[in-house]
């Protein structure tokens, strides 16, 4: 039943390939696609079920041992972003057959949209760093050709800074690949644990570290190296935004979550510090450029790099409270984000028009669309008793316990402006006299949005069933010999 752990990675894999062999048949690229994203709910859902009952879950390919072979690991974290990931990508892809337009779909859209799924799903699922890059690479490459299709000047234009700036990253993350193995001989996470806590803390090691933050801060969009995210992300059409600002950025806060609590543990007076303050950098600058503007898609850009800078904080203070709130805090941004990518398209759609002075009154011909607008924003920024509340108030809970006041304050100010900024589109857009559009019925798009949201709303209320899969996470976490034990069968 092992076999489980590849059904996450097969599923997107076969259904890609298929599917390049009839391109033009658009009808059928959607139904089998739908049914291939259904199933992966189903197996990710039933992978979590398993890890939840019988601890965590490892597959060694072609049975080569852990640490020769490649090496899958499911825990309760990786288990829970699958999950999470498949539910986004059904409703993105539900959202593209009304919203991407023909043209697109008949250049391998739904191909690559599953090949996408592949390098997130392996990314957070391998056991081994270099099959990290590789599925990184996989992720990476998809997203350039979701990126540029449909070729319009804005998206051949932040294409190039896009794929150079993910391309430089990914050839400092074989060099920091290359010097880990030079120093410890594997490349296997949990044998790497094992290696570098018989080194103890080391000079090279910390360079090392710091040169991890460097990788994973470029594709995670951390301070001062998120400079390439807003205008990147304004790109592209809304389903292939929505499946980026939901999944991408998450893949590279992962990827320090997992190697900043396994690996990286011997000098954390130094790493975990560089990236707490980093984190408050995060948070300041996401916030300042989610207040600037006017524009809706620039406003929830900026966010997403606010939420990255809280999540990271979390992982920095290292306490199973903070690592807790973290991925409560994971879960429900990947759906808060992706849910406000789509309700700002369908705002878009209406008004053909992404600045919030533009228009006005739209709740009196769209009610529906503006209450579930407000409940995505209290929900982003982390009001009671909606999803993003409890992620927030442990990180806070674990910054007043550990005497950080100062960076608490930053968090709780940062929600205060996460929430202006949002209830801006809010005010501005859907309160006042009607203007600057046309009547016109919602149609089918609107759908995905809906269950969403109603996922969200049940995550927050529901809160103490999702529990016990968290507190797993953490436990494995805050004990890295869990991770080893599991992996290497000591």
């Amino acid at each position: 039943m092992n076999n489980l752990l590849l059904l996450p990675i097969l599923i997107p894999l076969v259904t890609a390939i298929i599917l390049i062999f009839f391109p033009k048949h658009v009808f059928w690229q959607r139904i089998i696609s739908f049914i291939s994203t259904c199933s992966l709910i189903v197996a990710s859902g039933a992978l979590l079920y398993r890890v939840h009952t019988d601890g965590i879950q490892t597959l060694n390919v072609g049975n080569w041992p852990a640490p020769f072979g490649i090496t899958l690991v499911s825990d309760s974290l990786s288990a829970l972003l699958v999950l999470t990931t498949s539910i986004i990508a059904l409703a993105c892809l539900v959202y593209s057959f009304y919203a991407i337009g023909h043209k697109r779909e008949t250049f391998y859209y739904y191909s690559f949209f599953q090949f996408l799924l592949v390098g997130v799903n392996g990314a957070f699922t391998t056991g081994d760093l270099f099959n990290l890059f590789v599925f990184f690479e996989v992720m990476l490459m998809s997203s350039y050709v979701l990126f540029v299709l449909g070729g319009t000047k804005i998206q051949l234009r932040e294409a190039i800074k896009y794929t150079l700036v993910n391309v430089i990253s990914s050839a400092l993350f074989v060099v920091g690949v290359a010097y880990l193995y030079a120093v410890t001989g594997t490349l296997n996470m949990a044998h790497l644990a094992e290696r570098i806590s018989e080194i103890g803390m080391s000079p090279i090691l910390t360079v090392i570290a710091v040169l991890f933050i460097i990788v994973f801060g470029l594709k995670g969009a951390i301070f001062p190296l998120y400079f390439w995210l807003p205008a990147a992300y304004y790109a592209p059409p809304t389903p292939i935004l929505a499946l980026f600002g939901g999944l991408l950025t998450k893949v590279g806060v992962y990827s320090i979550l997992r190697t900043f609590t396994l690996l990286f543990t011997s000098d954390v007076g130094y790493t975990h510090t560089l990236l707490a303050w980093l984190a408050l950098g995060t948070i300041v600058i996401g916030v300042i450029g989610a207040v600037a503007y006017n524009d809706m898609r620039y406003i929830v850009i900026y966010n997403i790099i606010v939420a990255v800078g809280v999540m990271i904080f979390g992982v920095a203070m290292m306490t199973p409270e903070s690592l807790e709130g973290t991925i409560f805090y994971m879960l429900q941004d990947m759906v808060m984000k992706a849910t406000l990518f789509l309700l700002v398209g369908i705002v878009f759609s209406i008004t053909s028009s992404n600045n919030i002075r533009s228009f006005s009154g739209l709740m009196s011909s769209y009610p529906l669309l503006g209450w579930s607008f407000f409940i995505a924003a209290l929900s982003l920024a982390g009001i009671p008793p909606f999803s993003g509340f409890i992620g927030k108030l442990l990180i806070v809970k674990a910054s007043l316990h550990a005497g950080l006041l100062f960076e608490a304050i930053v968090i709780l100010l940062s929600s205060l402006l996460v929430l202006y900024s949002i209830m801006k589109i809010f005010m501005n857009g859907f309160w006042g006299e009607e203007k600057g559009f046309e009547r016109k019925p919602l149609d089918g798009r609107f759908i995905p949005v809906l269950l969403l949201l109603v996922l969200s709303i049940a995550y927050g209320v529901g809160i103490e069933f999702i529990r016990p899969f968290v507190v797993d996470a953490v436990n494995v976490l805050a004990d890295p010999n869990m991770y080893i034990q599991a992996v290497l069968k000591e």
